[in-house]
């Protein structure tokens, strides 16, 4: 009687394995790098200036980015360069839903909230480069990257925690304190090296609106922490310590044109800054990519120089 039980019970137990066996498995969750259209998406656009939302072609879009974000006049392999960045920056923008929370829509016309964008500025040239390009991206272990830029790094790469004080989440795809001559050959004298003049008052606000705190008439300013390549991460104003990428922007990221410092001062009451490259420096740097790009660099290997550990890969034909 008992060998019966056994005998069932072995069967009912094979039956429910051989069952289990025969369902499809479970769909592995789903990754950028899986994610593929069958035709070009199409996206929605706010307009920042009229307030009006339309419909565009995610390729249309990109041309109005890349003109608007690089000199059209540029190489043409350089300029494909900067669309694979601006893909990708598009994708990742749309998946976050920054822009959507604010306005309803994938991206907009606003450099804060997206990417530079002005039809205005393109040309054939812009057109090609795009072309070239069409539908990469770039990945990082299946998901978009951060897909940073600047007009010149100074001759050297930084990281996202140096260069943009960026510790939201990991970018260990990020070429860090890399020499990079490209970035500043044949490019304009007043990015190889440059002075900012910074009136005190405005000093005395940047500093205020960072940490809070009043620090007084300006009277000293020094250097008070570098990075890895050399970038001023740490100022003191006064007895006051801030950061340097907050700095920068809170003193006016036009006249600070980076925090690549190479002498502080203050003379007459005004903070006097010398320093090299234009930008915070992390990711492609766009002289980098333009010297490269007449050497006959391909987009894809000017984006490798900067980007580690990646996969250009395309979304759509």
């Amino acid at each position: 009687m008992k060998r019966c039980c056994l005998s069932v019970l072995t069967m009912l137990l094979l039956a429910a394995f051989l069952a289990q066996g025969c369902q499809p498995a479970k769909k592995p969750e789903t990754t950028n790098r899986e994610m593929r259209y069958e035709s070009e998406p199409a996206i929605s656009l706010y307009d920042n200036e009229t307030g009006q939302k339309k419909q565009i072609k995610l390729e249309e879009y990109l041309v109005g980015v890349v003109a608007a974000e690089m000199e059209p006049s540029w190489p043409i392999n350089a300029l494909a360069a900067q669309a694979i960045l601006a893909r990708t920056f598009t994708m990742e923008n749309i998946k976050s839903g920054r822009v959507r929370k604010l306005h309803g829509t994938d991206v907009s016309t606003s450099v804060e909230e997206s990417q530079a964008y002005d039809p205005s500025r393109i040309t054939e040239n812009v057109r090609q480069a795009v072309q070239k390009t069409r539908g990469e991206v770039i990945t990082h272990n299946g998901r978009y990257i951060k897909a940073w830029f600047s007009a010149s790094n100074g001759g050297k790469t930084a990281g996202a925690a140096e260069g943009l004080a960026y510790l939201k989440t990991p970018t260990p795809y990020i070429k860090a304190n890399v020499n990079d001559p490209a970035s500043v050959e044949n490019t304009l004298p007043e990015i190889r090296q440059w002075t900012a003049t910074i009136p005190g008052a405005k000093v005395r606000e940047a500093v205020r609106s960072i940490s809070g705190k009043d620090p007084g008439p300006l009277t000293s300013a020094a250097i008070a922490k570098k990075g890895p390549s050399g970038r001023t991460v740490k100022m003191k104003i006064n007895n006051a310590v801030v950061g340097g990428p907050a700095f920068r922007l809170a003193a006016g990221s036009t006249e600070i044109r980076s925090m690549f410092l190479t002498n502080v001062a203050v003379q007459g009451g005004n903070l006097v800054l010398t320093g090299k490259g234009y930008g915070h420096g992390v990711g492609m740097s766009q002289w980098g990519a333009k010297n490269m790009a007449e050497q006959g660099t391909s987009p894809e290997d000017i984006v490798r120089f900067y980007f580690k550990d990646i996969r250009i890969e395309k979304l759509y034909e």
